[in-house]
């Protein structure tokens, strides 16, 4: 898309970020105004994320998280969702 790394990485962090404070909102007692608090308190973090993982090589960046894989494929299948109205 041509899209520079610097300006992705972070966005991507912050709508990664931004997608579980709003499950958050929904799920406990957490307002919206709240939830608001709460991404803008973790721009410095986002930013700070993207910063890093942008100094690492390839080689360092990754994960082993086989069960919230697992986790994720069978949430697929079940009847009740989160974004369910």
């Amino acid at each position: 898309m041509g899209i520079a790394a610097t300006v992705a990485l972070p966005a991507y962090l912050h709508a990664l970020a931004a997608n579980l404070i709003s499950a958050g909102v929904r799920l406990i007692p957490l307002g919206q105004t709240d939830g608001q608090r709460a991404i803008a308190a973790l721009e410095p973090v986002v930013l700070g994320a993207a910063r890093a993982a942008q100094n690492r090589p390839l080689s360092d960046l990754g994960v082993a998280a086989p069960v919230v894989e697992w986790a994720s494929t069978q949430h697929e299948t079940h009847y009740t969702r989160l974004s369910r109205s």
